[in-house]
């Protein structure tokens, strides 16, 4: 096998593989894309990743690589031109902890929200509201104060970690009924999001607006669905 081949399992709707797509792009990677199909995993992908069995999947060469903040991790420091992490060791720790954080807790809120009716969506919204604020003053008084992105003048690992997720945040605003990104509440954040999503670069992985939208009105009614089911 040509050591310097890369591959990339994924599926085209997982912001996940998506950031993985963004960072070979900004890193000019030339790469083979593969999709998967969730509901039939196929041998490649059990055999490149046995332990979690997703994607996203990078395989450079005969090595195989699983989990995108990892993955993310590992092309920025096999390919050096366009680095997406920060120089700086602290910067470096920061741009990990939010990435933990866009991981760990906003997109586990905004997931909420897409799931949820009534209070429990109520409380979920106001979760997603807490999370947006704290980015909201990084991006105004912390670390990343007065930078196009959260990684400077060009998009860095936390742009591309928060971005590739953000755009569905409108597509669950429509299906949801709710508001997320509010501009007067947000409006760093608000910006900062417009700027990532016309990039060209950004543009090209990003599926279209309307494909979205038909995804997320299925997976909402059969969420819908399951929720009555469980309901005594």
């Amino acid at each position: 096998m040509d050591s310097d081949r890369v591959k990339l399992l994924g599926t085209w709707a997982s912001s996940y593989t998506h950031r993985v797509q963004l960072a070979l792009k900004l890193k000019g990677v030339e790469f083979e894309y593969v999709e998967e199909d969730v509901s039939k995993k196929s041998p490649l992908l059990l055999l490149n990743n046995p332990v979690h069995k997703k994607v996203p999947v990078l395989i450079h060469g005969d090595k195989p690589m699983a989990e995108s903040l990892v993955i993310l991790e590992y092309i920025d420091e096999t390919w050096k031109d366009n680095p997406i992490m920060p120089e700086n060791p602290y910067e470096r720790a920061l741009a990990r902890f939010w990435c933990r954080f866009a991981d760990e807790k906003l997109g586990p809120a905004v997931g909420m929200v897409f799931r949820s009716t009534g209070e429990e969506q109520k409380a979920a919204v106001g979760q997603v509201y807490e999370n947006l604020k704290l980015l909201e003053d990084e991006l105004r008084d912390g670390l990343f104060k007065e930078r196009r992105f959260f990684g400077g003048e060009k998009i860095g690992v936390l742009d591309i970690v928060i971005g590739c997720g953000s755009y569905w945040l409108c597509v669950f605003e429509e299906v949801a009924g709710v508001k997320l990104v509010d501009s007067e509440a947000f409006p760093r954040f608000h910006s900062w999001l417009r700027d990532f999503e016309e990039q060209k670069e950004v543009k090209e992985i990003i599926p279209p607006a309307d494909k979205l939208l038909e995804y997320a009105k299925g997976l909402h009614q059969m969420l819908m669905m399951m929720n009555q089911e469980q309901k005594p």
